[in-house]
């Protein structure tokens, strides 16, 4: 926890008595609420805790703890009372004046409030979508990107420097597939049909792209689909593939998700990228051919057999390609490498880990968070490309806001099932909409405000203990967004404004704002400001826009 917030400034005090009491292996003092709201505002173990090591009774050393921390001149007027509770539990109550101080603290950091916290700094390359440029992307797509890119908010909030790209699979069997599907479509419009291969591609949106080319070339290419003429093919393959990627990459810009680069896995196969990889895979000793194939000893390092790179027939497989890619990514000088990968992909972690281990790199570096799948309670959505829903379709019926908020809720690491009736709502039961309407109750109340507030007031005679709460939930703010960080769980941004919504809803109907004593109305613009800047900040972590009118 970060001492420069008000809870972790209050923990580095208790930390450094905990030391003085003969804990110098004390671990990280964490403050949370007791069980029980009468028994104070925050309760710490430390004591239970660093026990053993000070060869003390747990119950002795929380009572010399509590003591020291009363005696402490930092924290008169601001702790009123420390207690011992149980076996060695220290409950603490806090002064109003501590209160008063944690939002003046909380209001002068702004929408900046919890950031900076990253220990150490990195740079960090994140990989994420990298959907085939053959379709629109889907819902799974849309979970992938909505994670990936709240993962990078929250990762630069933190202080890490961050590179977002998107890996274009656009080499190979599915590019040439999607170039002749394009082709076909063409020829519906030039009155020179031809059959759509099998495994190509169906949807209406390639008619779309083929629509489009002819607006381009005409019917330049009428008498050269059956057979179809090399030039023709590289045509509908190379400019299908740019118009479909334009397409996603304008998807992804409404979805407010943008990636710094993308990168073509043509372009490696182009410069013999691939050939070089497997290359220097064979030249340490990780690669060796066997039954006319080339393989990579992959199982020397966890995966659970060895995998081929160059088929019997001198073509590479999809994994030379990732050997190939992985290998420059961590030559670019980046401390971290993130892949997030569909819940199909978790063989490749292993594989992934061994290609960077037998190119010297660390494996440690890369991290691979698996997107679990994502499906929808209310199926009567309008698809534009047959039964798939895509990421167009989801907009176009519950909003970008509803859509980035729904998709990020619940860990990555489960399944997800949106309710799409709850999120068309425009009521509390919506949690987008219970969020929201925190920040535009706010800027009603803040509109009503005297315009000159009183230049440092001194803090209420006493607090309600709606107050407090809601206090206390904006102290933790820096620990929820560390561990968002740290787990590389943006979800836990989600949950943490859902519960901070909850309390100053709790507050709003308990705590009447303007028109109360000077002190009091303060304290509480001052709360209104600081609970508004939060929300504010962490919907934005979550690309998720925060009105000033609902």
């Amino acid at each position: 926890m970060s001492a420069t917030s008000p809870i972790g400034a209050l923990a580095a005090a208790i930390a450094e008595e905990a030391r003085a009491l003969g804990g110098d292996g004390a671990p990280e003092v964490v403050l949370t609420p007791p069980a029980n709201a009468a028994f104070g505002d925050l309760a710490t173990n430390v004591a239970m805790m660093l026990a053993r090591s000070a060869r003390r009774a747990p119950r002795d050393l929380a009572v010399d703890l509590a003591g020291a921390l009363t005696a402490r001149a930092d924290l008169a007027g601001r702790l009123e009372r420390a207690e011992v509770a149980g076996p060695g539990f220290v409950n603490l109550t806090l002064a109003p004046a501590w209160f008063a101080e944690a939002l003046r603290a909380i209001v002068a950091a702004g929408d900046a409030y919890g950031a900076g916290q990253a220990a150490p700094p990195e740079r960090v390359l994140i990989e994420f979508v990298s959907a085939n440029p053959t379709g629109p992307p889907h819902v799974g797509h849309a979970r992938q990107a909505a994670y990936g890119d709240s993962l990078a908010r929250v990762l630069e909030f933190a202080g890490h420097r961050v590179e977002r790209e998107f890996y274009v699979n656009d080499y190979g069997r599915q590019m040439e597939l999607f170039g002749v599907s394009v082709a076909a479509r063409y020829g519906e419009i030039v009155g020179t049909p031809i059959p759509v291969p099998e495994g190509g591609y169906q949807g209406d949106y390639v008619a779309g792209v083929a629509r489009a080319l002819h607006g381009e070339v005409g019917a330049r290419f009428r008498g050269r689909l059956d057979p179809m003429d090399p030039e023709a093919l590289a045509f509908f393959t190379d400019r299908g593939r740019d118009l479909m990627l334009e397409a996603i990459r304008g998807e992804l810009a409404r979805f407010r998700v943008r990636h710094d680069a993308y990168f073509s896995e043509r372009s490696l196969h182009e410069a013999g990228r691939v050939r070089e990889g497997v290359g220097t895979l064979e030249q340490a000793g990780e690669a060796y051919r066997a039954d006319g194939a080339l393989w990579f000893r992959a199982s020397a390092y966890g995966d659970e057999k060895d995998r081929v790179l160059e088929r019997s027939d001198g073509t590479t497989t999809y994994l030379a390609a990732d050997v190939a890619y992985h290998l420059e990514k961590a030559a670019r000088g980046a401390d971290r490498l993130i892949d997030v990968l569909g819940a199909d992909h978790h063989g490749y972690v292993a594989r992934l880990r061994a290609v960077l281990a037998a190119g010297g790199h660390d494996p440690d570096m890369l991290e691979v968070p698996i997107i679990q799948l994502v499906s929808l309670k209310d199926r009567k959505i309008s698809k534009r490309a047959g039964v798939m829903v895509t990421l167009h379709d989801l907009i176009d019926d519950i909003g970008v806001d509803c859509a980035r908020f729904f998709l990020v809720q619940r860990s990555h690491e489960t399944a997800l099932d949106i309710d799409l009736d709850l999120a068309r709502e425009t009521s509390q039961e919506n949690p987008v909409y219970y969020v929201q309407y925190v920040h535009a109750r706010i800027r009603g109340i803040l509109d009503q405000a005297p315009p000159a507030p009183p230049e440092d007031p001194a803090p209420p005679p006493a607090l309600d203990p709606a107050e407090r709460a809601l206090v206390l939930r904006l102290a933790g703010w820096p620990a929820a967004v560390r561990e968002a960080e740290t787990r590389r769980a943006p979800h836990r941004i989600a949950a943490e404004l859902i519960a901070l919504a909850g309390d100053f809803h709790a507050f709003y109907h308990r705590c009447r704002v303007v028109g109360e004593a000077p002190e009091v109305e303060a304290f509480r613009l001052d709360l209104c400001r600081a609970t508004a800047s939060v929300v504010r900040s962490g919907l934005a972590l979550l690309g998720v826009e925060a009105p000033e009118r609902m």
